[in-house]
């Protein structure tokens, strides 16, 4: 039986810590103002926007503008099939970490620790 390495779940934009830390942000929340993303991701405005675009782009965010007084604001919401890609990402990584190493015909010794 031929068994399907779990990378293949990995979602190729989320394998850069940017993108992956923003739906992080964004999973646990209904939406979030980009100034607190950007904060909470360490990264600067022009770096969250162009990772913000990406996500957009793939459909994993959606961005809304708006005002609060005076001021403009963005908000960024993960979408549903943002949130089902993230979370199938995060199972993958899961899967990896926890995977033993089993003694085969072909590798009589398996791993040594």
């Amino acid at each position: 039986m031929t068994q399907v390495h779990p990378r293949h779940d990995l979602d190729h934009l989320l394998l850069h810590p940017v993108r992956l830390s923003i739906l992080a942000t964004l999973a646990g929340v209904e939406r979030a103002e980009f100034a607190l993303v950007r904060d909470s991701v360490e990264v600067s405005d022009s770096m969250l926007s162009k990772q913000v675009a990406q996500l957009e782009r793939a459909g994993y965010v959606k961005v809304a503008k708006g005002r609060v007084a005076r001021h403009s604001r963005t908000w960024l919401r993960v979408t549903a099939r943002g949130m089902a890609v993230y979370d199938r990402h995060i199972q993958a990584l899961q899967t990896i970490a926890a995977l033993d190493f089993p003694r085969s015909a072909d590798h009589p010794a398996g791993l040594v620790r």
